[in-house]
C-alpha cells in the first residue's frame, strides 16, 4: 500500500497540513503530486478537497486508522514547477500553502453549455506585422539568443511612450511559438487595454489565444483553464493572474507596464505577479520582459548591477517628437486671482485645441488619495521629520498624523515657510472638473472615467470607444487614463493637481507621480502632430515634477534612489507590513503591543529597532473590526531569521486567537490602509 501527502482545501490556519492518507487499491500507482483529490476529513459528512504533495511507498512510523483518499479528479492537476513556485510563494508572502495552491488551480466547475464563448464578440481584422525600427530591431536581436538558447534571462524594455513595445511582443512572441514554446503577456487591466488585446487575437488568431479576466464566469473560466492546460492554446493574454496560466513549456512571460501597482495583489496571498513570473521563468528556462517607460525604481537598480539585462527604445515609433510641457505654477495663478480649477495656460490651450478640432484628456490622480495639508502660496506641504512622508489630516481631532510612525502634529494657522493663512486640507474631484469644463467651454462633449463610472458592466469600453470614434471632445478621469490609451486624435494632455499622488502618504509618492504624469502625458501626440501637456502643480520645483515635464527618467531615478538609500526603503530593505484586527478596539491594541514586544525578542536586534508602531491603521474600521498596524523595515541580511519568526507568529496567533480575528502580513504593500 502507498501513501500521500495532501493539502486540505480549507480557510482555517489550523488546519494547514499536510495530512497523510492512504492511497486505496483502485488509485495505486495512479497518484502524483499536483493531483486533485476528495479525501474524508474531520467530522464532516462529505469528502473535501485536497492536492497531493507527496506520494510514498512505505511511512517512516507506521499511524494507525489511516483514512483512504475517497477518489481523484481526472482533469485537474498541477505540475512540478507549479507545486514548486507555490511552495516558494509560501516563504515569499508568508501565505499557507492552500492560498498558494489555489492561485494556479482552476476556480468554479466546468461550464454547462460545453464551449467557453469569447467575451469579445467581433471576429477580430488581421493585425499586419510591422517593419521594426533599427531600435526594436536592435532589442529585438538581444532577446532573441535566450530564447532560442532557453535560457533564463529578465529583460527591461525601457521605452518611451509610443515607441511601440507592443509591436515588439508580438514579434518576440511570434518567435517563441515558433519554437514550439507558450507564451504569456500580463497587461495592468483588462478593460482598460482592448487594443493590446485585440491586436493579439488578429495577429495569431482567437483560437490560439486565451484572453483571462475577472469578467469570465466561473464556468467560462474553468474551461479557460482547462484549454490552457490542455495545450489548446499557444498565448494568455491577461491581468495579474494570468501569471498562473497552467503552461507546461513556458518560454516567455512579459508584463507590459511593468510599474503598475495592478501587478501586486491587495488580497491573501498578496503577491507581486513580477516576481512570480521570474520565479516560474527560472523553472522553465524562459525569458521575461518587462517593459515600461517608466519602470520601477527595484527593477532599474537590478538592470543597472546586471542582474537583468537592459534595452532601450529611445524614440516613438511615428518619429514624432515627444509632447510639449508646461509646468503651471497654481501659486502664481492663485497670487493673481484666479481661483478656478484651470490655471491660465491649460485655459487657453484647451480653447486652441478644441478649435483645431482635437481631443483633450484632463486627469486627476485621486485613487489612493488621503487629504494631505499644503500652503496655497508657497507650495509647503506638512510631512513627517522622521519618515519623510506627508502627514494626513485628520478632521475629528485637527491633527497632522504620520501614518507610518504615528506621530501626530497640531495643525498650523499660518504656514511655517512663508507665513501664509493659506494652509489647509487639499481635495478636487473628477465631478468637479467636469462641471468646470461644461461652464467654461459650453456645447463641447465630456465623459468621466473613474472607479464610480467604470463600475457599471460595459462601461468603460463604451467612453474608450466613444471617445476613439470622437464622440467626446473632452475625457476626464482617474489614472485609469493613464494606462496604455491609444488615441491617435489627442493634442492636449492637461494633469489637473499633480500634488495629489505627490503627497500621498507612501514612500513611493514621489516614484508614482513621475510614472503616472510621464505616462498620463505619453496619450499626447500619438498621431502626425506633436501634442502638448500643461502640469498644474503647487511643487513646481519638485524633482519629481521637474523631470516629469523633461522626460528625465534618468535624473529622476538617481535623486530618487539616494533618498530611499538615506532612509532605507525599498529597494534596499523588504518592508513588512502586519495588521492586527478584533472587534473590540482594545482587544486589537493590545495584540499589536503584545506583537511588537514578541518580535524585538525573536528578530535580529537591528531589525528589532526599526519596528515602527503599532498605530490605527489609516482604515481604522473594516468589516465591523477594529484595525492596528505594525511596519517593520528588513534589510537582505536579515531576512531569513525575519521569515522564520514570522512563520512562528503565524502559528502563535492562530494558536492563541486572544479575540484577534484577523492577523494579515504584506511584503512590500503597494498600500498601507
Amino acid at each position: 500500500m502507498s501513501y500521500a501527502d495532501v493539502i486540505i482545501n480549507n480557510n482555517s490556519s489550523r488546519t494547514e497540513g499536510p495530512y497523510t492518507y492512504a492511497v486505496p487499491p483502485e488509485l495505486e500507482g495512479q497518484l502524483q503530486p499536483g493531483d486533485r483529490v476528495l479525501v474524508p476529513f474531520a467530522r464532516r459528512s462529505t469528502p473535501v478537497e485536497a492536492y497531493v504533495v507527496q506520494v510514498m511507498e512505505e511511512l517512516e512510523t507506521p499511524i494507525k486508522g489511516l483514512r483512504k483518499i475517497a477518489s481523484k479528479d481526472p482533469e485537474v492537476s498541477l505540475t512540478a514547477e507549479m507545486l514548486q513556485t507555490a511552495r516558494w510563494m509560501e516563504d515569499r508572502y508568508f501565505c499557507r500553502p492552500i492560498e498558494a495552491l489555489h492561485c494556479f488551480a482552476p476556480a468554479g466547475a466546468p461550464s454547462k453549455r460545453g464551449k467557453t464563448r469569447s467575451p469579445y464578440k467581433e471576429t477580430p481584422e488581421p493585425d499586419e506585422k510591422k517593419p521594426l525600427t533599427e531600435e526594436q530591431q536592435d532589442a529585438f536581436d538581444q532577446i532573441l539568443p535566450a530564447l532560442e538558447d532557453g535560457r533564463h534571462q529578465v529583460t527591461v524594455i525601457h521605452g518611451v511612450t509610443g515607441s511601440g513595445k507592443t509591436e515588439l511582443y508580438l514579434q518576440v512572441i511570434e518567435a517563441c511559438v515558433q519554437q514550439g514554446k507558450k507564451a504569456i503577456l500580463l497587461v495592468p487591466e483588462i478593460s482598460l487595454t482592448p487594443q493590446t488585446v485585440q491586436r493579439f487575437l488578429s495577429r495569431f488568431g482567437p483560437e490560439r489565444v486565451a484572453v483571462l479576466h475577472s469578467k469570465l464566469s466561473l464556468g467560462q473560466r474553468y474551461d479557460e483553464w482547462m484549454r490552457v492546460r490542455r495545450g489548446e492554446v499557444d498565448i494568455v493574454v491577461g491581468a495579474r493572474s494570468a501569471v498562473f496560466a497552467p503552461f507546461e513549456n513556458i518560454g516567455v512571460i512579459i508584463l507590459d507596464e511593468e510599474h503598475e501597482a495592478s501587478y501586486r495583489s491587495d488580497s491573501t496571498p498578496k503577491y507581486d505577479a513580477a516576481e512570480v513570473a521570474i520565479e516560474r521563468a527560472r523553472y522553465h528556462g524562459a525569458a521575461v520582459l518587462l517593459g515600461s517607460a517608466t519602470p520601477s525604481v527595484g527593477t532599474s537598480l537590478l538592470a543597472e548591477e546586471g542582474r537583468f539585462k537592459r534595452v532601450f527604445l529611445h524614440q516613438r515609433y511615428n518619429k514624432n517628437p515627444l509632447p510639449e510641457v508646461t509646468i503651471a505654477d497654481m501659486r502664481q495663478e492663485l497670487q493673481e486671482g484666479n481661483r478656478t480649477i484651470f490655471s491660465r495656460a491649460l485655459f487657453e490651450e484647451m480653447e486652441a485645441c478644441l478649435a483645431e478640432g482635437k481631443q483633450v484628456i484632463l486627469f486627476l490622480n485621486r485613487r489612493g488619495y488621503s487629504g494631505f495639508l499644503s500652503c496655497r502660496s508657497c507650495g509647503y506641504v506638512m510631512k513627517c521629520p522622521e519618515c519623510g512622508i506627508s502627514l494626513t489630516y485628520h478632521k475629528e481631532q485637527n491633527r497632522a498624523v504620520c501614518h507610518f510612525c504615528d506621530r501626530s502634529f497640531a495643525v498650523p494657522e499660518t504656514c511655517p515657510e512663508c507665513g501664509s493663512t493659506h494652509i489647509r486640507h487639499f481635495g478636487i474631484g473628477t465631478e468637479k472638473v467636469e462641471e468646470q469644463v461644461q461652464q467654461f467651454f459650453p456645447g463641447v462633449t465630456t465623459a468621466r472615467l473613474d472607479m464610480d463610472t467604470a463600475r457599471k458592466k460595459g462601461s468603460t469600453e463604451t467612453i474608450l470607444k466613444d471617445f476613439g470614434k470622437g464622440k467626446t471632445q473632452v475625457l476626464i478621469g482617474t489614472q485609469l487614463v493613464a494606462k496604455g490609451l491609444d488615441f491617435a486624435n489627442v493634442g492636449l494632455v492637461g494633469i489637473v493637481a499633480a500634488d495629489v499622488s505627490l503627497n500621498i502618504p507612501d514612500f513611493r509618492a514621489a516614484e508614482r507621480t513621475f510614472q503616472l504624469v510621464t505616462q498620463a502625458a505619453g496619450r499626447s501626440g500619438r498621431g502626425d502632430k506633436q501634442g502638448k501637456v500643461v502640469i498644474q502643480t503647487y511643487s513646481p520645483d519638485h524633482y519629481a515634477i521637474l523631470a516629469a515635464a523633461a522626460q528625465d527618467y534618468e535624473s529622476f531615478y538617481r535623486t530618487e534612489l539616494l533618498l530611499r538609500k538615506t532612509l532605507s526603503y525599498p529597494p534596499y530593505s523588504d518592508l513588512i507590513q502586519m495588521v492586527l484586527a478584533a472587534e473590540d478596539e482594545n482587544e486589537a491594541r493590545l495584540a499589536a503591543e503584545k506583537v511588537k514586544l514578541w518580535l524585538q525578542k525573536k528578530l535580529p536586534e537591528s531589525a528589532a529597532a526599526r519596528i515602527l508602531g503599532p498605530r490605527q491603521a489609516p482604515l481604522v474600521k473594516a468589516g465591523g473590526m477594529y484595525r492596528f498596524q505594525l511596519l517593520l523595515k528588513v534589510k537582505p541580511e536579515e531576512m531569513e531569521q525575519t521569515r522564520k519568526a514570522m512563520f512562528r507568529l503565524k502559528k502563535k496567533i492562530a494558536a492563541e486567537k486572544e479575540g484577534v480575528w484577523l492577523f494579515t502580513l504584506d511584503v512590500n504593500p503597494y498600500s498601507y490602509l
